[in-house]
């Protein structure tokens, strides 16, 4: 008997659906700083064992939107409602259950299984944490409760077994080596991306996009050429820096991090270019995937 199906994740900003991600999976596929609103596109990644397929959907956080490529994120996690056989609400000990109540209704109506992850409870006490699962049993009572600490991998195994537990039998989906369905481009992308995120501050880092104009991979090594988005001049000249010295840290931070995750030699060169709309043009949007199936 072979078991597959679709597992998405959802929740908040900054509760750990990242990190969950890459726990289960394994491998580095979804980026997961310290920054909210890092992930901005639903990425999927596949558990693989021998009578069984686990595909995971990572989702952006849920937000109440403020320009359209926000909309765009909340319809990626509103999507994932809807073509899941298990959903998987991430939570923390430390966010307000009450945080986006209108979404938080949508999953109370939902008919497939749901198992509610209070996620991070190596930082809180046994007492907390009972209030807390009480709380969200009056919140969600259908929904089947399991506090993990996804950094220290605390919970994960006994997630898996029930995840695999509660799907339906099946075929496999996708080949049984395949890791995700996302493009190699895509991931240059989200790393570059992951390096900005944690060099620059404020709001530089949300002003920001990463096209990858060429991927030309031999069987040593691989040459990209990425242009990195923004909206002003004055973004610009900070994600240049002085003599070139800011941009130069993050292609190397960024290349260190593409060889490990290829396995390759790269040769990465990285061009900074203004695009004064690109968060609020459909447009725009489109060309950089923004456009939930």
């Amino acid at each position: 008997m072979h078991k597959a199906g679709f597992v998405n994740i959802v929740g908040n900003p900054n509760v750990g659906k990242s990190t969950l991600m890459n726990q289960l999976v394994g491998e580095r596929i979804s980026i997961a700083t310290f920054k909210a609103q890092t992930t901005r596109h639903r990425i999927m990644g596949i558990v693989n064992s021998d009578d069984c397929q686990i595909v995971l959907s990572d989702t952006p956080g849920v937000l109440k939107p403020n320009y359209k490529m926000q909309e765009m994120m909340l319809a990626f996690s509103e999507s994932a409602l809807a073509d899941a056989d298990v959903l998987l609400y991430v939570t923390d000990v430390v966010e307000k259950p009450e945080k986006n109540a209108d979404f938080l209704a949508k999953v109370a109506q939902m008919k497939i299984p749901v198992l509610l992850l209070i996620n991070k409870i190596d930082e809180t006490d046994q007492k907390h944490l009972g209030d807390l699962v009480d709380l969200w049993h009056k919140l969600l009572p259908k929904a089947e409760i399991l506090p993990i600490s996804a950094k220290n991998k605390f919970g994960t195994d006994i997630l898996l077994k029930r995840i695999k537990e509660l799907l339906p039998e099946s075929p496999a989906y996708f080949d049984k080596d395949q890791l995700t369905d996302k493009p190699a481009r895509f991931f240059v992308s989200e790393i570059i991306r992951e390096k900005i995120l944690l060099y620059y501050d404020k709001e530089i880092p949300y002003s920001v996009e990463v096209r990858v104009e060429r991927f030309k991979e031999t069987e040593k090594n691989i040459h990209i050429n990425a242009v990195i988005y923004v909206e002003r001049d004055s973004q610009k000249g900070i994600i240049i820096g002085h003599q070139g010295l800011a941009l130069k840290k993050v292609s190397t931070e960024a290349r260190k991090a593409l060889e490990k995750f290829f396995g390759k030699s790269i040769y990465l060169e990285t061009f900074v270019k203004v695009d004064k709309d690109w968060r609020s043009s459909q447009k725009e949007l489109n060309l950089f995937g923004y456009n939930p199936e």
